[in-house]
């Protein structure tokens, strides 16, 4: 008898436990963002790309491409970019960069397949090694009601 009520007892507490427990869906995933990239191969023109060698969101592995809609100027990029990680995973953004006045800004906000509803906001940095640079901030999944 006492262990039918001790019985009773936890389950109504994992009932009451899983009633109050926030939905997995509704807590973005989201963190700091570090991602390397190896720029060797763009020759700052439009349609040209730099490789990611380093990341540390799942989504964007390393091996995938960051690609330039616009070419860079002399002393500055002001460029739409896609991210493509794979078929049918990219990520949509801008970034500005003034090469005479580091940090650079890059913002990526939406996307498709794993990218979907990504956004982020990271400082673009070189490297000391040449044609490396480092993109640092945030990022978050945003899903569910309400999201734009």
């Amino acid at each position: 008898m006492r262990r039918n009520r001790i019985a009773r007892a936890v389950a109504i507490l994992a009932i009451a436990a899983l009633a109050f427990a926030p939905a997995a869906s509704a807590t973005p995933r989201s963190g700091e963002a570090h991602i390397v990239k190896d720029c060797s191969t763009w020759v700052g023109q439009a349609g040209g790309f730099c490789t990611i060698t380093s990341s540390n969101i799942a989504a964007i592995p390393v091996g995938s491409r960051i690609v330039y809609a616009s070419a860079a100027g002399a002393t500055a990029l002001d460029t739409d970019i896609t991210i493509t990680t794979g078929p049918g995973n990219v990520a949509s953004g801008h970034c500005t960069l003034d090469f005479l006045d580091l940090p650079g800004l890059c913002t990526l906000s939406g996307g498709a397949g794993k990218l979907s509803h990504i956004e982020a906001r990271v400082a673009v940095s070189p490297d000391a090694q040449p044609n490396v640079w480092h993109w640092d901030g945030t990022y978050a999944f945003r899903t569910g009601f309400g999201h734009r």
